[in-house]
């Protein structure tokens, strides 16, 4: 099912299927190799950027006020390191910007009382906004069409010339109180997947000139603020808008666009093009990539501001596969705290519980995947296999491994089906780790569907549709990563782990 068709299901609650191996099968193993003699390895030279904390997605500006999504945003921002978050609906009526109302007689005039009580509220717990410019003022708007339960008018503006003044004042307000040098730092992206009629009511044309107009008009602030687009669904217009751009020299600093693992294949890869899931979203951003590169605008920064993954392991390969071609990847979405398409009436579920990595402080595998990768080094390590290794700044070794498993995803309907489906078996991964010496100590930490998870002492717990105050509490306490297990190296700096179907674990050497 698809979140961008709008399509809602509902069903009785099933058991999730998880792949077990069979009692007494042998484990079949899997070789990594770590190369940890020098800092850089001839596989990966150079910085490991943690391009993963970056940004990440969440619902819309309105729901960044209540005080359980700001509780959820402070372990993200404590606990993995995030930099910025990215929502809709930053020009919502609700939000009353230019919005016709009782007070002012319906004569609005740009209001930003709301605006600057959500980004004060960011940079309060020290991220900052990515700013996507989304969706159209009452006032300023050509149409009614709205999308989602808070109704964002996705519709052109009526006049192109009093949209670009509404920007341009939009702008230097956020400058006047923030400061421009700040605000040169956030990134500005022009609306949200105008690929898909339920997000923009025109044409590609219509969304170019209104992409040119908002972006001269923020330029027209400060030359220094950074501005792109065209943040499409399943990786599409991108040649397109780059050419539109280098012809009408409109401004373009970055370009943005989205994935997801269950998106349509055909429209990104061709109609007989197939792949599993697992490389849809690394072999999609490799061929934005060659897009990029076979215009002028080669070299441009690319930002996948939206994708999504429940999996830890599957979190971990297309974060891997992804970081040889982007600056900058935005999970969706950090918290539970959404209503994209409706209020939930549960907290947790069997089966798919939708992308969000945090239910009001319960924290998901895909979240503590997370924070194993934030406790990875600025220095990227060689490795073979399903690795990513580093070397921290205290000297230290801290690699990531995981057992990559089936996982079918969603196309972007959070909590559209009733049993999560695995398909795998567990792995022996037989791990070497060169220059590290035999009986030294390594520090093992795992996450997969039992350890990380709040899901079996939900289980345990009856399973409830409401949990209760405490056993709220009682969950986030749990669902932590397990205490680091420490293992001896073998000769050859030998580690053996066995990883159940979709696992990580985080291997720490002083």
């Amino acid at each position: 099912m698809d979140r961008r068709g709008f399509i809602g299901s509902t069903g009785i609650l099933a058991a999730a299927t998880l792949a077990r191996p069979t009692l007494g099968k042998p484990l079949a193993s899997i070789p990594v190799a770590i190369d940890a003699r020098h800092s850089t390895g001839p596989l990966y030279p150079g910085p490991l950027h943690h391009v993963w904390e970056e940004c990440a997605g969440s619902d819309r500006a309105a729901i960044t006020m209540r005080e359980s999504w700001r509780h959820d945003l402070d372990r993200w921002r404590n606990e993995v390191g995030l930099k910025r978050v990215r929502f809709h609906g930053i020009l919502n009526d609700e939000l009353g910007v230019d919005t016709p109302t009782w007070l002012n007689a319906g004569k609005p005039t740009p209001n930003f009382r709301e605006v600057f009580e959500v980004y004060d509220g960011l940079l309060a717990r020290g991220v900052a906004p990515f700013v996507k410019l989304s969706f159209m003022p009452k006032a300023l708007a050509s149409g009614t069409r709205t999308f989602g339960f808070y109704n964002g008018n996705v519709t052109p503006p009526a006049s192109m010339e009093a949209w670009a003044a509404f920007i341009t004042t939009f702008t230097r307000a956020l400058a006047d109180r923030y400061g421009i040098a700040a605000v040169r730092n956030w990134p500005f992206e022009v609306w949200n997947e105008p690929n898909l009629p339920v997000f923009w009511a025109g044409k590609q044309a219509d969304y170019f000139d209104f992409y040119k107009a908002t972006a001269t008009a923020i330029k027209n602030v400060d030359a220094g603020i950074k501005v792109g687009g065209p943040s499409t669904s399943g990786t599409q217009w991108i040649a397109e808008f780059l050419a539109f751009c280098a012809d009408n020299n409109a401004p373009v600093d970055f370009v943005s666009t989205h994935c997801y693992a269950g998106d349509a294949q055909g429209p990104i890869f061709g109609p007989a093009q197939h792949r599993p899931q697992n490389s849809v979203i690394p072999d999609a951003v490799a061929q934005v990539r060659q897009r990029i590169a076979a215009t002028r605008f080669a070299g441009l920064p690319l930002y996948l501001s939206e994708w999504s993954s429940d999996s830890p392991a599957m979190i971990a390969h297309v974060i891997s596969g992804c970081l040889p071609h982007l600056q900058a990847m935005s999970h969706w979405a950090l918290s539970g705290s959404y209503e994209e398409i409706g209020v939930p009436d549960f907290l947790l579920k069997e089966g798919d519980n939708g992308f969000p990595a945090m239910f009001r402080g319960i924290a998901r595998p895909s979240f503590n995947t997370y924070r194993l990768l934030h406790a990875l080094g600025q220095t990227r390590l060689a490795g073979e296999g399903p690795v990513l290794a580093s070397r921290r700044a205290d000297g230290g070794v801290a690699a990531l491994v995981w057992n990559l498993a089936d996982v079918p995803q969603a196309m972007g309907l959070p909590a559209s089906t009733m049993v999560r489906k695995v398909t795998g078996d567990a792995k022996r991964l037989d791990i070497r780790i060169a220059g590290a010496q035999a009986g030294a100590i390594a520090h093992v930490r795992y996450v997969d569907e039992t350890r990380g998870s709040p899901m079996p002492a939900w289980r345990a717990m009856g399973a409830p549709q409401y949990p209760t105050v405490a056993q709220i509490a009682a969950l986030a306490r749990i669902s932590q990563p397990s205490a680091p297990v420490a293992m001896r190296l073998g000769q050859g700096g030998h580690l053996s782990l066995d990883l159940p179907p979709e696992g990580v674990a985080l291997i720490e050497l002083a």
